[in-house]
């Protein structure tokens, strides 16, 4: 390991944090504004000018509020659990990369199978939902928490299958070796579009999204897997699950729109304008959806998007074969 350089990867790995929270901050009040719009009524519009301050007035409250351990609950994992959940969702930002030119800042780390790193660690999340639920000795919690990991089993798959159609076609598993593939050709939306719409409907799945917010679901749960936590991890469960969703339309844009394809500062502008028209998908679909009965999640996991996700992949594994062969 190099270490004259770990002075400034310990700066990018702050700078980085403080990014990713103020961009979760944004996103809050992105999403009250076109869900108010949507709705037809008004969204936050009084602390600060147009509303701009109600997230950073959200974080303050939530760090000022006293942290209450209920009794009869599992100490150590009550506490691990939201620590472990925002330390993987911030981990994951490390396989990200931003830019074709490894210069501070631009990604962490890269190798030949980014996006198996990136399935893998996407995978433990689930463990944090679990140990809270568990940990805190309430029936609505880890009902929440049992339901997070059949969600994730149901869509886990789909989720690994929806993009590798993309692998076959770039031939690589690396996330920076595929956007420049795209670059080159063309944007595999359009090559592989079926792919793109069960990545994205999957990890609608994966962040516990409207219509498969099952895990949270308010009207039936509380809250869910979170229901006694308050303050500082409460926050900590809040900044994961946003953060997720940032990553993974950051992930959507890399895979099928062609990430920072164009040239110097109107590449990095493009690639902000295509993750925030993901992430006003989200939100629309949010704000438009209701959510699903839980027979009804696991049977568009299991019935649906699998067989969709398994045939289509052999279609394109198929024809690229062929191809091949014949060229």
């Amino acid at each position: 390991m190099n270490f004259t350089l770990l002075p400034f990867l310990i700066i990018d790995f702050l700078i980085t944090i403080v990014t990713l929270l103020v961009m979760v901050a944004v996103l809050t009040l992105l999403e009250r504004k076109v869900m108010g719009s949507i709705q037809r009524r008004r969204g936050p519009n009084v602390v600060g000018f147009f509303g701009i301050l109600q997230p950073f007035a959200d974080g303050i409250k939530l760090v000022a509020k006293e942290f209450v351990i209920p009794t009869n609950v599992n100490k150590i994992l009550f506490i691990a659990g939201p620590l472990f959940s925002f330390a993987i969702s911030l981990s994951l930002w490390c396989l990200i990369p931003f830019s074709d030119d490894n210069i501070y800042g631009y990604y962490f780390y890269d190798n030949s199978y980014t996006l198996l790193f990136l399935l893998g660690l996407s995978s433990l999340g689930v463990y944090g939902i679990i140990i809270s639920g568990w940990a805190s000795n309430s029936f609505y919690a880890f009902l929440g928490s049992l339901r997070a990991s059949a969600q994730m089993l149901s869509y886990e798959v789909s989720f690994a299958l929806s993009f590798l159609p993309v692998i076959i076609i770039c031939q690589s598993f690396n996330l920076r070796e595929i956007v420049q593939i795209q670059n080159f050709t063309c944007w595999n939306l359009v090559l592989v579009f079926p792919a793109a719409i069960v990545f994205f409907i999957s990890i609608l799945a994966e962040t516990n999204r409207t219509p498969f917010d099952l895990p949270e679901a308010e009207g039936e749960l509380v809250a869910g897997f979170n229901v006694e936590y308050s303050a500082i991890f409460f926050a900590l469960f809040f900044l994961a699950e946003y953060a997720n969703i940032i990553l993974m339309s950051v992930v959507f844009v890399l895979l099928f729109l062609g990430g920072w394809s164009g040239f110097g500062i109107f590449s990095t502008f493009l690639f902000a304008v295509k993750v925030v028209f993901v992430l006003f998908l989200f939100i629309w679909v949010r704000a438009m959806l209701p959510r699903y009965r839980y027979d009804q999640l696991i049977q568009i996991g299991w019935k649906t998007l699998l067989p969709f996700t398994m045939g289509y992949f052999m279609f394109v594994a198929g024809n690229f074969y062929f191809c091949v062969q014949l060229f």
